[in-house]
């Protein structure tokens, strides 16, 4: 989550969906915001007390998070914004991810689809390291009744197009988005990755975010 009181946005994180490429983009402007420095501050006070003093909004916080913690007319008068990904897609680069850099966490299933198996089901204990990609994404954008409370909800699929729509709205000229990292040996079309079957795996367990953000396993051109 990055907030700037100076420029009125909150940008709400979801992973893998190009957040940190919008968060680097937006660097500077937080740099030259006079609120930052106090910001910055008081994110080390909660660091250095173990997050116990709630001076911070965590990096993948909800949308509900900061509705809770910021005085009312602070969070109405923000322009809040999100970038959402086709979930088989995403699934891919969770899949990539984990593999590359944390690869003890693959329980032991190094092709994807057994992978996606374990991951996906129910009986296993959750573990928070692979539960931020289980998360369905449009919960990060509702409040606890379901309503959403965000403004723009722009595409991983159309980043660069949809960030300058968001930074238009905030009143500034869009930085460039630095370079996406992408794993070497990642095939580029996500279906390659499924069958009849894993794919249905995704299609239920993320089914209110394919219902609400209007994606779909697209057959292989």
């Amino acid at each position: 989550m990055l907030l700037s009181p100076k420029h009125q946005f909150l940008f709400i994180h979801i992973a893998k969906t190009g957040g940190t490429s919008v968060r680097a983009a937006l660097a500077r402007r937080r740099w030259a915001d006079p609120w930052y420095w106090p910001m910055f501050a008081c994110s080390r006070l909660s660091h250095l007390s173990g997050h116990r003093i709630a001076t911070k909004l965590p990096r993948h916080a909800k949308a509900i998070a900061a509705k809770e913690l910021l005085p009312r007319e602070v969070f109405e008068a923000l322009f809040k914004f999100a970038f959402v990904r086709n979930p088989w897609d995403l699934q891919v680069s969770s899949f990539h991810h984990i593999r590359r850099e944390r690869p003890r966490y693959l329980g032991g299933h190094e092709a994807f689809p057994a992978f996606l198996r374990w991951k996906l089901d129910p009986e296993r204990p959750p573990q928070y390291h692979l539960d931020t990609s289980i998360e369905l994404q449009s919960d990060y954008l509702i409040d606890l009744h379901g309503k959403l409370i965000v403004d723009f909800i722009g595409r991983y699929e159309r980043l660069e197009q949809d960030f300058s729509e968001a930074c238009a709205r905030i009143g500034i000229a869009p930085p460039r988005l630095p370079h996406r990292r992408q794993a070497n040996d990642r095939r580029a079309d996500y279906r390659a990755y499924y069958d009849d079957q894993t794919a249905e795996l995704v299609a239920r367990h993320f089914a209110p975010d394919i219902e609400r953000l209007g994606y779909r396993f697209d057959p292989a051109p």
